[in-house]
């Protein structure tokens, strides 16, 4: 494993795919057709009802879309429930104390949610797979649990993605972002640059591809993947490996540092 000085490293990515696109377009505009198609009977229908049908819309968008289509369903939802329908309408203001309280749970709420249905997203694609493939992510995160130190979790995974993903070679750099590799995203795609690589069409593409480990929010390293001579990995094998580098960080961010100590 080699530890390097933090870096300045890639910080954009590449193209979203067409359905996230569609879904973050939806996001934007579906909770505004919603609370128009609302406004007729915005006196007779409570604040409360309003926001549940609200909520809806954004497990929807998130449940077909991105993460990041779902948080802005939230924020559009929260924005048209008090611009349409609460008081006094048409208007960003509110003058009800409990109206504050609805718009600001309808926010909260849409958030969560659409986090949840990302993630479900993500696991639906995951559980048409294998058992071995499950069987990796329940063995390293028993692993992270019981592990004394993090290079144990680390050393594991490097072996674990080798074989998954079907690479010649695995490293594990610590805080580095120098360069500019290729990247495996949180979405199971290749990117090099602002391009998203065609994996299955063109292969890896050339050097090394780097998969990030974050911990609590933070960056804290990333495996080095030198790809092998047999064929690509398919889409589920790339998420769980994905998966496999959050436990990583979750072991990072509670031990500290790779070769600390």
């Amino acid at each position: 494993m080699s530890s390097t000085h933090a870096g300045l490293g890639r910080t954009t990515t590449g193209p979203l795919p067409t359905r996230d696109r569609a879904a973050l377009a939806a996001g934007l505009v579906a909770p505004f057709l919603v609370a128009l198609a609302l406004v007729p009977f915005r006196t007779d229908l409570s604040h409360t009802n309003a926001a549940l049908i609200l909520v809806v819309v954004v497990v929807a968008v998130a449940a077909l879309g991105s993460r990041l289509a779902g948080a802005v369903a939230a924020l559009s939802a929260a924005a048209w429930f008090d611009f349409a329908l609460t008081r006094p309408y048409e208007t960003f203001d509110i003058s009800a104390g409990a109206d504050i309280e609805t718009t600001v749970l309808l926010l909260v709420v849409g958030l969560v949610v659409a986090q949840l249905a990302a993630h479900a997203r993500r696991l639906r694609v995951i559980t048409v797979t294998d058992e071995g493939y499950l069987a990796r992510i329940h063995t390293t995160a028993d692993l992270v649990r019981s592990a004394k130190s993090a290079d144990t979790v680390v050393d594991h995974v490097s072996g674990e993605l080798t074989t998954l993903l079907g690479l010649s070679g695995c490293r594990f750099e610590y805080g580095t972002l120098l360069g500019q590799p290729a990247r495996l995203g949180k979405d199971g795609v290749i990117t090099v640059g602002r391009r998203v690589w065609d994996l299955e069409r063109s292969g890896w593409p050339e050097g090394e591809t780097e998969l990030r480990a974050y911990g609590n929010g933070h960056y804290l390293g990333r495996f080095m993947l030198t790809p092998g001579p047999g064929p690509v990995p398919p889409l589920q094998a790339r998420l769980v490996a994905v998966t496999l580098a959050d436990q990583t960080g979750a072991a990072l961010d509670t031990a500290g540092p790779v070769g600390a100590g």
